[in-house]
């Protein structure tokens, strides 16, 4: 399972997982643009984060 690289946990990715995109929760769910921000450039658009994370819920306001 693939891992959020703002904090580690899994990020729970339909995609990683060989599910449908249409089926993964960040589908559904407003994403935090500074939890965005605060990806490191090269790995924007290529790895997933975590809901925990792209709600804003691990200190970083949504």
């Amino acid at each position: 399972m693939a891992s959020c690289p703002l904090c580690g946990q899994p990020n729970q990715c339909a995609v990683a997982l060989g599910r449908r995109s249409q089926s993964c929760w960040c589908m559904n769910t407003p994403v935090s643009l500074l939890a965005l921000a605060l990806l490191p450039e090269q790995e924007r658009g290529q790895r997933c984060i975590c809901p925990t994370c792209a709600q804003g819920q691990k200190g970083l306001p949504s």
